[in-house]
């Protein structure tokens, strides 16, 4: 339960919604506490990204039914994975994003990348009970940094101007990179 974009369950949830991309979200839930089940949280993929819901998807006909459970069930398969392994290594993968598309054959096909601190959250599994408990942010190591400055500096919606983060961020993301790739990389 986290996120500080738009599209993110805790901006949605703490603003009172309850059924969030077609998946109901029982009362009580605090700001970065773990779900009671993984759950998929699809957005559109445009200028403005917004969620949308499963029946959604289908009913306007973005993908039918069949592909649905597809990109759904291979979505759960890697989550998992990535869970599974990343939890070995002192990391919780907390959420991430998979693209899927299809070829010329129509075949659905897993694009972009996975698992990369662009695309997911991670956060170090040795503190986030003590700093949960305490009511403190967990220890990230991800692109998160840089999202959060410019949510506290800039518009992030406004695509009309140009976003400087400072040198100081920029070594101080690159270095939680290279701590991200030695513990995945570790034996």
């Amino acid at each position: 339960m986290t996120g500080t974009t738009n599209t993110s369950i805790w901006v949605n949830y703490k603003n009172g919604c309850r059924n969030f991309c077609g998946n109901t979200l029982r009362e009580g839930y605090c700001k970065n506490e773990q779900l009671d089940e993984i759950i998929i949280t699809p957005t559109t993929k445009d200028k403005n990204d917004k969620p949308i819901s499963p029946t959604d998807i289908v009913s306007s006909g973005i993908m039918t039914k069949n592909e649905w459970d597809i990109c759904k069930k291979y979505s759960f398969l890697l989550f998992k994975y990535g869970q599974s392994i990343m939890s070995k290594k002192g990391l919780i993968l907390v959420d991430t994003k998979y693209e899927f598309g299809k070829d010329k054959n129509g075949n659905i096909l897993l694009i972009d990348e996975i698992h990369t601190p662009d695309s997911s959250r991670y956060w170090l599994k040795s503190s986030y009970n003590q700093r949960f408990k305490t009511n403190l942010e967990p220890e990230n190591i991800d692109k998160d940094i840089i999202r959060k400055w410019i949510i506290n500096n800039y518009d992030p919606y406004n695509l009309n101007i140009v976003i400087n983060p400072p040198d100081s961020l920029i070594q101080e993301t690159s270095d939680k990179y290279k701590q991200l790739f030695n513990i995945i990389t570790s034996s």
